[in-house]
């Protein structure tokens, strides 16, 4: 009898050990540092239809299946639309553009008084690649044929608006040169095409309103940017500096045989304000990597949110210190990433000092709205802005 009783408490004793491991090696998912992964979120996006929401809804699903989070996605066909959510906590982050850079940079629609340069990090980051979509029925074969065109414009949108600027500038051309054609959203932007509202837009290469417009009779055409034509892209360099060469192979009208030559940058970028808890933070991205392999096929573009892709710079902003926390764990982030991350951050707040500055300088000498713009980006050049 003693003896069964010994087994029996030796028994006892295993199966709560073997339940203490469980618990203590994560397979719990409620354990360790995921424990504080909102259950609930709202994410900001572009509206339906574009790449940036199919991408954002992918990631979504995958982590409600796996982790049992809720998500709720804000779609918007705006900059202002998207970014405003983030800023002042109304969600817990945004798959945002190039918006991300004029607001950190405190330029465009945020060189005014109620704004000014924003303080935001990334947690991961996709390469990707746009470019100016028009129909074959346009007459538009190189950037230069744009002269004189309709051209989508989405207003509120610095994302879009500023890579018009630098695609004008790579064409040697001006908004004096072609006909500026307001659209509410990027959604009616594309649409317009289609429509015979606008010649040209600009584009993600993977926006999926493209397929559509491919099969139409208009068609769809993809006036190249050669890495070739060095002028041009020195032009384009001085108004957005951290675009390159692409040669994409993946999206509407383009593939491994018929590959275009675009322009790259990171796109979407999951970001969020500096001072986001850095254990939510490491969570967010701990999830979204655990959780790649039941969202990585749902469109082309998805392999590329592999954190070693994905999880590099030069972004448009810093990565969040609980992003690099989980990268480096992962062996993902290197002594260069570390390098960039920490000189960007240094001249983000040179410049945010300088802002402060120039403010009560304006209140001083009463400068009105109108303006203040001229005299921010006057002395915004006196800041440690390098990208």
């Amino acid at each position: 009898m003693a003896r069964k009783e010994k087994r029996f408490l030796e028994y006892v004793a295993v199966t709560i050990l073997l339940t203490f491991i469980v618990v203590l090696t994560g397979l719990d998912v409620n354990a360790g540092p995921l424990k504080v992964l909102p259950k609930q979120m709202a994410w900001s996006c572009y509206d339906i239809g574009g790449t940036g929401y199919t991408q954002a809804s992918a990631i979504a699903n995958a982590m409600t299946n796996k982790f049992n989070v809720k998500v709720r996605l804000l779609p918007s066909g705006t900059s202002m639309g998207r970014l405003f959510p983030v800023v002042n906590r109304k969600v817990e982050l945004g798959f945002l553009a190039s918006e991300v850079y004029s607001s950190v940079q405190g330029i465009d629609d945020f060189s005014v008084y109620e704004w000014g340069p924003q303080d935001l990090r990334v947690l991961l980051a996709k390469p990707n690649a746009w470019g100016i979509a028009t129909t074959k029925t346009s007459k538009i074969k190189t950037l230069s044929d744009l002269k004189g065109k309709r051209l989508s414009y989405v207003a509120a949108s610095s994302s879009l608006s500023t890579k018009w600027d630098a695609a004008l500038a790579f064409a040697g051309l001006t908004w004096d040169d072609v006909e500026r054609v307001d659209f509410p959203s990027f959604g009616a932007a594309v649409s317009a095409l289609k429509e015979g509202k606008s010649d040209a837009a600009v584009v993600s290469a993977s926006t999926t309103l493209l397929y559509e417009l491919e099969t139409t009779p208009k068609g769809l055409y993809w006036p190249e940017f050669p890495a070739s034509n060095e002028k041009g892209w020195q032009r384009m360099l001085k108004i957005i500096p951290y675009f390159e060469p692409y040669k994409e192979t993946s999206g509407a009208g383009m593939s491994k045989e018929n590959p275009k030559q675009l322009v790259g940058y990171r796109f979407p970028m999951i970001t969020v304000r500096a001072d986001y808890d850095a254990g939510k933070a490491y969570a967010i991205v701990k999830a979204i990597d655990e959780s790649f392999d039941l969202f990585e096929k749902a469109t082309s573009v998805m392999p590329l949110w592999n954190i070693n892709i994905s999880g590099h710079g030069p972004t448009e902003a810093p990565f969040h210190e609980g992003a690099v926390q989980y990268l480096k764990e992962k062996g993902v982030w290197t002594a260069q990433d570390e390098s960039w991350n920490n000189k960007y951050i240094k001249s983000m707040k040179k410049l945010q000092e300088v802002w402060d500055t120039t403010l009560e300088e304006a209140q001083k000498q009463k400068i009105k709205a109108n303006k203040f713009s001229g005299f921010w980006l006057e002395r915004r050049k006196d800041a440690l802005v390098g990208y």
